[in-house]
């Protein structure tokens, strides 16, 4: 493919982009996850208990499963403001939050190129309002929904493993 072929096709990509700040259409955020490593953030939120709240996630990547949650951050977004967009999201609550992460992982997904790289980011987040009741969990719970956790469970979602020493309540501090 000639430079001049390639500049035409990102033109034209570019053209149908609306604002990746507010986020890109799902094939041109698939392209993107195949050309480099994107940035996402995951609001670790712990009770006076110890317990971690945790939100159901099914699909097509990750499969089911319990899940911090998190989100990507969008272009010329700060981060503040993707920890504070994802608990709206996905919580319909505010947080504060501790200002450096405590973690920062490279993830790779060797048998997959679509959102197969990359660099999460681990924040300590406390509650300043309440996640919304109605989307509390049930047996068996549903996408989108949070439960509250004494332990890690079993059926975390894999790639969230490497937070397990932070969901596991004697382990407050983890590495």
């Amino acid at each position: 493919m000639s430079a001049d072929n390639t500049a035409q096709l990102t033109a034209q990509l570019l053209a149908r982009v609306e604002s990746p700040r507010q986020g890109l259409p799902a094939p041109v955020f698939q392209l993107v996850s195949q050309l480099t490593p994107l940035i996402n953030v995951d609001l670790l939120i712990r009770d006076r208990q110890g317990r971690t709240l945790l939100t159901w996630r099914a699909d097509e990547f990750y499969g089911p499963g319990w899940h911090i949650p998190g989100g990507i951050i969008r272009f010329k977004e700060n981060i503040a403001t993707r920890i504070t967009k994802v608990a709206a999201s996905e919580l319909a609550c505010t947080v504060d939050f501790d200002p450096a992460p405590l973690s920062m992982r490279e993830v790779m997904a060797p048998h997959r190129d679509v959102r197969g790289h990359f660099i999460s980011l681990l924040y300590r987040c406390h509650l300043r309002t309440p996640p919304a009741p109605e989307l509390a969990a049930g047996t068996p719970p549903q996408n989108g929904q949070w439960r509250w956790h004494n332990d890690c469970p079993d059926d975390l979602i894999r790639v969230h493993d490497m937070y397990r020493p932070w969901i596991t309540p004697t382990l407050p501090d983890a590495p």
